[in-house]
């Protein structure tokens, strides 16, 4: 029992703990911004502009999120244009008054000084025939109230986000491992299905849990950090670096 419970320590501190302090001092190094409204939250130019690119549009983005948060996790928005449409919306969770926000910042916006990265992406009749499915389930995300959020172990914003994948199986998307609150039970069962619908999800709260899928991959969820593997596009997950391997 004793030499068990020694190398399950000292599997954390190789595993998990060891990949954040390296993380860690990489993401301090390379400094953040003194507070949230020093941060830049302007445009990152990366969509066109909306009324002259006429093709429906679907995007999820991610950003590292503010401050030392970011050595940890990500934060994830969707975003959709209507064929024809002259401009797009964007949809996310934020930690502070009543957390669904339509539109609260720039499609491709900055998070917190990051420049977002597009990690799943639909156009032309593919993104027409998404867009209605993820206007309903974002109307019917059950964590929309004020007081609703939780930043760990959710429900945050990434957990908003696979709620939505979840609930529109076309999107095929995959929320990257450091999308830290994505395995965050919504329904509250402990055994599920993943968002992709391709595998299961073994989860304890967010606290702790395990996924298997094809498309997610091996993911041993350790108090919302996670360690794993992906089959499909060969890459480790590592805490706070995340994918190391192939592009998702």
């Amino acid at each position: 029992m004793l030499s068990l419970a020694k190398y399950t320590v000292l599997s954390f501190l190789l595993l998990v703990a060891a990949p954040l302090a390296v993380h860690g001092a990489i993401y301090w190094h390379q400094g953040w911004p003194a507070s949230w409204s020093a941060a830049n939250w302007s445009s990152a130019g990366i969509l066109p502009e909306a009324s002259r690119h006429q093709p429906a549009m679907v995007r999820i983005f991610a950003a590292r999120t503010g401050r030392w948060k970011g050595i940890f996790a990500v934060h994830t928005w969707i975003v959709v244009k209507e064929k024809g449409a002259s401009s797009y919306q964007r949809f996310d969770v934020v930690g502070w008054g009543k957390p669904l926000r339509v539109d609260a910042y720039a499609p491709d916006a900055r998070w917190f000084g990051d420049e977002p990265e597009a990690i799943y992406a639909a156009d032309g009749a593919r993104a027409e025939r998404l867009i209605p499915a993820i206007r309903e389930a974002v109307q019917k995300y059950p964590y929309g109230e004020a007081g609703d959020y939780r930043m760990w172990p959710g429900p945050n914003s990434n957990t908003f986000v696979a709620t939505v994948i979840a609930n529109v199986p076309e999107l095929d998307a995959v929320l990257p491992p450091t999308a830290i609150g994505k395995d965050f039970p919504v329904d509250g069962r402990i055994l599920a299905q993943t968002p992709s619908g391709d595998g299961l999800r073994l989860s304890w709260k967010g606290y702790a849990g395990l996924t298997i899928g094809w498309r997610e991959g091996v993911e041993l969820n350790i108090l919302g950090t996670v360690l794993g593997v992906d089959i499909r596009r060969p890459a480790l997950k590592l805490p706070g670096f995340g994918r190391i391997g192939m592009p998702a």
